[in-house]
């Protein structure tokens, strides 16, 4: 970023030296103004080649560390998903194993003793917790 403001402040300084020589010379307004841009770019070009350089290496340098930042980024958020993926495999197994003889379950997550059939509790209000229902 330093770079960048020393060679803006070179340019601009390039530019008023141009403008004022051109003034000196007897152009006014917009001819001086055009004439100052015109010799500040052409002067720039040849004394400040070093000065660019070094902005378009800083430059290149901070796309590099972000786009590393970004590619290490993406792999932890792939792992995190991965993981979670594999964990919501994982668990229909799990569950599986759980179950009962007949696979039966009641709303705690037990295996029911009986045949599965809902009760005359979950008859009446099947949106009521196991817990409340049981009581």
């Amino acid at each position: 970023m330093r770079s960048l403001l020393t060679y803006t402040a070179a340019r601009l300084g390039l530019f008023a030296v141009a403008f004022g020589v051109v003034y000196l010379f007897g152009a006014r307004s917009l001819v001086a103004i055009l004439l100052a841009w015109l010799i500040s770019g052409l002067a720039s070009y040849v004394l400040l080649s070093k000065l660019r350089d070094q902005v378009s290496i800083s430059a290149v340098r901070r796309m590099e560390n972000r786009r590393a930042r970004l590619a290490e980024a993406a792999a932890r958020e792939d792992a995190l998903q991965e993981e979670h993926v594999r964990e919501a495999d994982e668990a229909p197994a799990a569950e599986a194993d759980t179950r009962g003889a007949d696979g039966a379950r009641d709303g705690d997550g037990e295996a029911r003793a009986d045949d599965g059939a809902p009760t005359d509790a979950e008859k009446q209000d099947p949106g009521a917790p196991a817990a409340a229902r049981k009581s």
